[in-house]
């Protein structure tokens, strides 16, 4: 059986006739107006994200659902950061496939609404559930455009849907499912297809001592599982000497606190602690899938934090890659620690840029809650790509500061270099982790995301279901796809 969904726009004014999208008046057309003279008659006009499904109107679609677009007419939002009709077209969209699929319809005609990419996200990250583990699933639903339509931008939104998709995925499965090692193992897989342009390093414990990355060590050795630092090259450049984009992800597979065990209330969630790796990999399959012409470089620092014998305990000193050394005060403050090493390492590839993404502090969850992601650089060329790439996403970033005011609480020590808390521990707790990352990077550009606040989506995306975001994954691409076309 399929379907198809169709959009609406509001009325500009109450003497408006009903203003349908290019494809839907189309689809008025074959069957005389009876689409126009149902909408009419069927109740108010459709509000923006609403949805209306009529049956027997067409022989080929037993079944059309109608969604509202919102107002048509200017896009891009200064207020808001980001580009109305885009996100008026994937949550229309998305709620148009949802309501289908609870139909049990397996295959949806999706009206591309004048911009074919944000249609094919809406209904790629509106359909995915993570119910891998269920023995009740959901009915698996398929789309394609419908009409006349450019196919390379709703393919191009497909595999923005499905990069995202991905990180969700990794960060949705139980600890148990996705250790270091199988992390590590599903995406090499995943990275297959383009092996002739990838390539993947699983370095193993011996590797990362052989680094001296002594803060990485400190962290994973409290957890019987082994520590793996991925390493990912794409070589999408014709140019092989373009020096590359460096993307760096926290990874740890799942953070108990450690010794500074968390509460227990809410600790299942630390499973997506790897957010930032599972973003910054599914944005290097995404960039791969869509032969993107750039070098990127991606590093994934992996391991569990866990209390044990052999643990991280509050007072110890431990000396990092570059020499620092570190008194750790928090053993929950791990995700800086493994990064650290993983910042330094990251210099040895000459980089035009380091972009690292980590679900690094509760801290910024309070500041911005689940809006934007906080980003905290020592470079305003990479800002202000950053920033444009988020507003064509929807997936927005968020400038926040580095000053000296918080590396002087991080820096004053009683017994290192540096501590990994700041001295006040309650005040500005995103700032001073960022500036606590600072001390180990020496590039020009360096961007630190932090995406603790984005990491799950309660209601507030309309086209994401409940669960872990995957964000910023479509943002870190199109601003990679962005770099890609620079001169």
């Amino acid at each position: 059986m399929r379907s198809g969904i169709l959009g609406v726009y509001e009325k500009q004014s109450d003497n408006d006739g009903i203003h349908l999208t290019e494809a839907a008046a189309a689809f008025d057309r074959s069957i005389s107006g009876k689409l126009s003279e149902m909408l009419s008659i069927s109740g108010p006009p459709l509000k923006k994200g609403k949805s209306r499904i009529f049956y027997g109107l067409h022989q080929d679609f037993p079944s059309a659902v109608v969604v509202g677009l919102g107002k048509s007419g200017t896009c891009v939002c200064g207020k808001e950061n980001w580009n109305n009709c885009k996100e008026n077209i994937r949550a229309a969209v998305s709620v148009g496939c949802r309501q289908l699929q609870d139909l049990e319809v397996a295959h949806v005609e999706v009206d591309p609404c004048g911009d074919g990419q944000s249609a094919a996200e809406g209904a790629v990250l509106g359909l995915f559930e993570y119910d891998e583990l269920k023995t009740k699933k959901k009915v698996r639903v398929t789309t394609q455009p419908y009409g006349s339509v450019d196919s390379a931008a709703w393919q191009k939104g497909v595999l923005y849907g499905d990069g995202q998709n991905l990180a969700r995925q990794l960060m949705e499965a139980p600890a148990n499912h996705i250790t270091p090692t199988v992390f590590a193992n599903s995406i090499e897989q995943k990275l297959s297809p383009f092996a002739h342009k990838v390539a993947v390093h699983k370095r193993p414990q011996s590797w990362i001592e052989s680094e001296q990355m002594g803060a990485f060590l400190s962290v994973s050795k409290g957890s019987e599982e082994p520590p793996i630092f991925l390493e990912l090259h794409y070589k999408g450049s014709l140019d092989s000497a373009q020096p590359p984009l460096v993307l760096v992800g926290k990874g740890i597979t799942f953070d108990s606190g450690g010794i500074s065990l968390k509460p227990s209330s809410g600790m299942d969630a630390m499973r997506a602690d790897m957010g930032g790796a599972a973003t910054v990999c599914s944005a290097i399959v995404t960039a791969a899938a869509l032969k993107l012409p750039i070098n990127i470089i991606g590093l994934a620092p992996l391991c569990e934090n866990m209390p044990s014998g052999k643990a991280n305990k509050p007072g110890d000193v431990v000396r990092a890659k570059n020499g620092k050394t570190i008194q750790i005060d928090n053993t929950d403050a791990e995700g800086r620690l493994i990064l650290a090493d993983a910042l330094c390492y990251a210099h040895s590839f000459k980089p035009r840029a380091i972009i690292n993404a980590a679900t690094l502090t509760g801290a910024i969850d309070v500041a911005l809650g689940s809006a934007a992601a906080g980003v905290f650089t020592n470079s305003d060329w990479l800002w202000e790509r950053l920033h444009k790439a988020s507003i064509v996403t929807g997936d927005r970033v968020w400038r926040m500061p580095l000053f000296q005011h918080y590396t002087k609480q991080i820096t004053e020590s009683a017994l290192a270099d540096l501590n990994n808390i700041g001295k006040y521990s309650r005040s500005g707790g995103a700032c001073t982790a960022a500036a606590f990352l600072r001390e180990f990077v020496t590039a020009d550009h360096w961007a630190h995301l932090d995406i603790a606040g984005v990491m799950t989506n309660k209601d507030e995306v309309p086209y994401l279901r409940k669960g872990m975001s995957g964000r910023p994954t479509r943002t870190l691409v199109e601003f990679a796809a962005g770099l890609a076309s620079e001169p």
